[in-house]
């Protein structure tokens, strides 16, 4: 068997989100943030176990939500790093020898699905490395510290990454130990820095990562046309 072990970054205390409290114990509809996307990976059957990591302080707390939601596959809770990246890192300690692939996806996103995890679980063993992402929109434009415009981007070639990512053991095990003094924003990008190819799978606009106030006001009107729908 293939095992896939989830990694969970939930460390954030998400001070642009103005809480007091770590951005993942936000409650949406009444239900810690963390708590959506912990249902759909631990029903999904090809993921073994989930490694949870959290701020320090708030450990007995997590664990009390879990149970009251019952969730299951949690292998550990565990205490996070600074930084994300950092938080990863230590997951990655806890994942068991026969583990194939780490899945790793955002605690403050959601909205995911079967499908998003089925299709970058796909890619990943058919590439090594896939994520999930969505071709941007909007005009970019790079701008010089006084926030003046030097260029602007070709939007065709611009994705938005998300998670889901998924890869596999030794490659993301790899990029933590050997660029562990760089600064990335997600996982993929310390692949891509190993010179590894990370495969991009068009995702849903729905896959959202709570971090300002107004996202939550975004969350709830996706949740209402989620039910209003049937999705």
């Amino acid at each position: 068997m293939s095992f896939v072990s989830a990694i969970i970054p939930a460390a954030g205390y998400g001070l642009r989100l103005r809480k007091n409290i770590p951005k993942a114990l936000v409650e949406l509809n009444r239900k810690p943030l963390f708590i959506y996307p912990l249902e759909i990976i631990s029903e999904y059957p090809q993921i073994s176990e989930i490694i949870l990591v959290v701020p320090a302080d708030y450990i007995d707390l997590f664990k009390k939500k879990i149970k009251i939601y019952c969730v299951d596959k949690i292998k550990a809770v565990v205490a996070g790093g600074m930084i994300r990246q950092e938080s990863v890192e230590k997951g990655l300690t806890y994942v068991r020898n026969e583990t194939k692939w780490i899945l790793i996806h955002d605690a403050v996103r959601p909205f995911i699905n079967f499908k998003m995890i089925s299709e970058v679980i796909s890619s990943a063993k058919r590439y090594g490395a896939a994520t999930l992402g969505v071709p941007v929109s909007a005009t970019l434009k790079s701008i010089d510290n006084h926030q003046y415009v030097k260029k602007t981007l070709t939007r065709d070639s611009v994705w938005e990454i998300h998670t889901p990512q998924v890869f596999r053991k030794e490659l993301i095990i790899k990029a933590h130990q050997k660029f562990k003094r760089c600064s990335f924003t997600d996982d993929a990008g310390m692949v891509e820095k190993l010179g590894v190819r990370v495969k991009v799978i068009r995702d849903s606009s729905f896959n959202i990562k709570i971090t300002y106030p107004e996202d939550l006001f975004l969350a709830e009107a996706i949740l209402k046309y989620r039910k209003r729908y049937g999705l």
